[in-house]
């Protein structure tokens, strides 16, 4: 492959990209799958922002229905934003609280007798989170991860969980994101319409999703770029910029983390242009002297993506 590397590597012709991606969404929903429009989530993050611009282009407004699908944790700049963004490209958005079925499905309860076994102390007026070490490019650590909670007085409390911890809270943590899939599908199959994704490439390569959660959907069609392009996007479509600058955020525990705290480790403009490096065989040497980074740094994040990638394989495997 070629070994061309540099930091603009990345750079698209975002009106060109645009008209490309609602085009294809356009025959995708439409000739394809022949649905009559198009039904997708909105979080307030810039990714729902995107293809719901991008979706009103190729559908029109009439065609496509926004939910907004908050529970009893998100945080109330989500739902603001999420509004406002359905406002500008004038879309009715509707609200699902999927507080309701996550309690019957006894996510909150089976998660916190997880966290209860790290903290006896833990109730509801504390507030919860998980993350991974610090960034990758600073110090070499292993993606185990830690949870840590507020105390009502502010008091933070961080432990390392064991496995199976982390699995119970994990799983049952998941109900969030399959209790809006089943939602998404029910307004679909009430309009028969599609259900349109959200997720970019880092999420969908590395497996920042939910199987049959935030994973399940009809279209993708931002799925091929990275997040950096996503944010270029975002600038030429109007976004606004509260959108735009807002670290992204998982908004699933509820005192919220950051996705580079609880996943990618990097900011997405560093780990982007490495892992294009690591897709297109550039050497790590090659990489580090064009960022102005050791070799080494980048190895240590050309080494996590692969891990990351081949633990997450599963999740990407269609049914056998």
């Amino acid at each position: 492959m070629s070994q061309i590397f540099h930091r603009d590597i990345l750079r698209l012709d975002a009106a060109t990209e645009v008209g490309r991606i609602a085009q294809k969404l356009h025959h995708d929903i439409f000739d394809v799958l022949k649905r009559k429009g198009g039904v997708m989530g909105v979080s307030g993050g810039v990714d729902s922002a995107v293809v719901l611009a991008i979706a009103v282009q190729a559908l029109g407004p009439e065609r496509l229905i926004a939910l907004l699908l908050p529970e009893k944790e998100s945080s109330p700049d989500s739902a603001r934003l999420g509004h406002a963004v359905c406002r500008q490209f004038g879309i009715r958005s509707l609200v699902e609280d999927v507080t309701g079925p996550l309690i019957g499905f006894g996510a909150y309860q089976r998660r916190d007798t997880a966290v209860c076994e790290i903290f006896p102390e833990y109730d509801s007026t504390y507030k919860l989170k998980i993350t991974l070490p610090g960034n990758l490019i600073e110090a070499r650590a292993l993606n185990f991860f830690s949870a840590t909670i507020i105390a009502p007085d502010g008091t933070e409390t961080s432990k390392r969980l064991r496995p199976a911890q982390f699995r119970q809270i994990v799983a049952a943590t998941n109900f969030k994101q399959r209790s809006r899939a089943a939602l998404l599908y029910y307004h679909a199959e009430l309009h028969d319409y599609a259900v349109i994704g959200t997720p970019q490439r880092n999420e969908h390569d590395q497996g920042f999703f939910v199987k049959y959660g935030d994973g399940a959907m009809d279209v993708k069609p931002i799925g091929h770029l990275y997040k950096s392009q996503v944010y270029q996007l975002a600038e030429y479509l109007n976004i606004p910029a509260e959108i735009r600058t807002r670290p992204p955020t998982s908004d699933t525990y509820s005192a919220g983390s950051t996705q580079e705290e609880f996943f990618f480790r990097l900011p997405f403009e560093t780990m982007d242009l490495i892992w294009y490096g690591l897709d297109h065989d550039i050497p790590a040497a090659t990489v580090a002297a064009e960022m102005g980074l050791t070799e080494e740094q980048v190895q240590r994040v050309y080494d996590d993506i692969t891990q990351k990638r081949r633990s997450t394989e599963y999740l990407r495997t269609p049914p056998l």
